[in-house]
């Protein structure tokens, strides 16, 4: 049994994170912790200068109620209950939220999370700064989802021949073993002069772990509209690994990854050391 993290922050209840937590226990059976993190006010903001380019942060108002958290709280716990799941409920209310989901992630399989709700006060517009930041400092996979999608029934893999999508492929293969006979598409950009980084060590390894595998290249003509193409592959979950820990302002600049995450079409999952 798999130990796998829901995140909600202080103003809101997803949906689709919840959705996703269902269809996974479905598969094989869970134990899903709720973490539930503090709304941050103003005076936290010092607490992520760090962030992006150091430049201020823009909150928006929100409700800080007490009442409200503990209305999410009890709402997780019914659909939970309702649904047969085994779960936990961890309220981190510590002011700097970030750095305590941090250490929740060290002590789980997944962390699954909505892609259009997270501190969406922070930035309506995803990923905001507070999702780069627990992408590059999570300890886990992590699976993003939109509030509305279709239930994934294929795959597709993100390879570029660095170690991180290797790794992504990887991780995901173990944390979902049953799912080998789903349509799977094993995606690449083609590079000018060059071959697909070790084609034939990527195919053996990806064979052995999906028995309904496909290659598909993606020219230099056609990628500006590869992240249109993937988010509409409705029914898909994208396997990747961009987000390594590497200097965090860089890690979207022109990153197609990005691009599908802002779409709010289909779950992405995203995995590196």
């Amino acid at each position: 049994m798999k130990k796998i993290i829901l995140v909600f922050d202080g103003n809101h209840f997803s949906e689709g994170a919840f959705k996703m937590a269902t269809f996974i226990n479905e598969i094989e059976e869970v134990m899903v912790t709720g973490v539930f993190l503090q709304p941050i006010d103003y005076r936290d903001i010092v607490g992520y200068s760090s962030m992006g380019d150091g430049s201020p942060i823009t909150v928006a108002p929100y409700q800080t109620d007490e009442s409200v958290t503990t209305k999410i709280v009890k709402t997780f716990e019914n659909r939970c209950q309702h649904a047969g799941l085994e779960f936990r409920t961890h309220r981190d209310t510590d002011l700097f939220a970030l750095q305590e989901l941090q250490t929740e992630t060290r002590f789980a399989d997944l962390m699954i999370l909505s892609s259009e709700l997270f501190y969406d006060n922070i930035g309506s517009k995803q990923p905001n700064d507070y999702l780069k930041k627990v992408l590059h400092q999570s300890e886990c996979p992590v699976l993003l989802v939109p509030e509305s999608y279709k239930m994934p029934e294929k795959l597709i893999l993100a390879y570029n021949g660095e170690e991180d999508s290797v790794f992504a492929i990887k991780q995901f293969t173990y944390l979902f073993p049953k799912l080998f006979n789903w349509e799977t598409k094993l995606v690449t950009l083609e590079e000018e002069a060059e071959t697909l980084p070790h084609q034939e060590l990527i195919e053996e390894l990806a064979a052995k772990h999906f028995s309904n595998l496909t290659l598909e290249v993606v020219t230099t003509e056609t990628r500006t509209t590869f992240p249109s193409w993937i988010s509409e592959q409705e029914g898909s979950i994208l396997v990747a690994g961009a987000y390594g820990r590497s200097e965090l302002s860089s890690l979207f600049k022109k990153s197609f990854l990005s691009e599908v995450i802002e779409e709010h079409k289909i779950p992405v999952f995203i995995a590196h050391k």
